[in-house]
């Protein structure tokens, strides 16, 4: 069980860019859904956070969590600010045509609830629905 002490040890690894440290806490396999895409694995992982967060510095601020054995639900504010322009080109280009874009200096803030499910500890399932 991941208690409220851990979790927010996790997102301090990610709003600290700790990639390695947050991929810590996920098992071998995973999947992560949101926006209408999924990533599965570390590789699809690194890809999309490190285009991602060259353009848009993001920051995760625990609101709510609900823990057992299996499964984490979380409600989180999530704020966007854009360091640079995010095109819709530059997100076609990377096959993320649903994310958003952003122009430099823009700010958006949102409720995020993130469903995980565990095995052994480790995430094996994140999915993400934006308010």
């Amino acid at each position: 069980m991941i208690d409220l002490e851990a979790y927010e040890r996790y997102v301090a690894k990610f709003n600290a860019r700790d990639y390695e440290g947050v991929l810590s806490h996920f098992a071998e396999d995973f999947e992560i859904r949101f926006a209408g895409h999924t990533f599965r694995g570390r590789k699809d992982f690194m890809r999309f956070y490190g285009f991602f967060h060259d353009h848009v510095s993001e920051s995760i601020r625990l609101d709510a969590l609900a823990s057992s054995d299996t499964l984490l639900a979380i409600e989180a504010s999530v704020r966007l600010e854009a360091k640079s322009d995010l095109t819709p080109a530059m997100l076609a280009e990377q096959g993320l045509e649903r994310i958003f874009p952003l122009r430099a200096g823009q700010v958006v803030e949102m409720n995020q609830f993130i469903h995980y499910r565990l095995e052994n500890g480790k995430f094996v399932s994140v999915v993400c629905a934006l308010v």
